[in-house]
């Protein structure tokens, strides 16, 4: 399943459900099929996934998500992920007032 992060600032970002689900896990944000970041909430949203991957607690905790079929291809850490999200939160909540970030998704991808 994909997850679509829709920004009003810097477009669509879309991911597996399952790295949406780390991420907004470990942001305290229900995995529904639909859902909002406020911007009030984005600065800190950031700031906390910025933590996690400088910090190395993302990749530990998360573990490596490898790419592909191919055996000696390196894994993609959730920390190398989660870049992109955080580019879009800091982006969108630098935008003021009428900024927001939502998501959609065919289900809820809790499980």
């Amino acid at each position: 399943m994909l997850v679509k992060f829709i920004s009003s600032e810097t477009g669509e970002l879309i991911m597996f459900a399952e790295v949406a689900r780390q991420l907004l896990l470990a942001l305290g944000k229900p995995c529904a099929a639909r859902g909002a970041f406020t911007v009030e909430e984005m600065a800190a949203a950031a700031a906390h996934l910025r933590a996690l991957v400088d910090g190395g607690a993302s990749g530990a905790a998360a573990g490596a998500t490898g790419l592909g079929d191919e055996e000696d291809e390196p894994p993609v850490s959730l920390g190398s992920r989660a870049w992109p999200f955080i580019d879009m939160l800091e982006r969108t909540a630098r935008g003021g007032s009428r900024a927001n970030i939502v998501w959609e998704a065919p289900g809820d991808f809790s499980a």
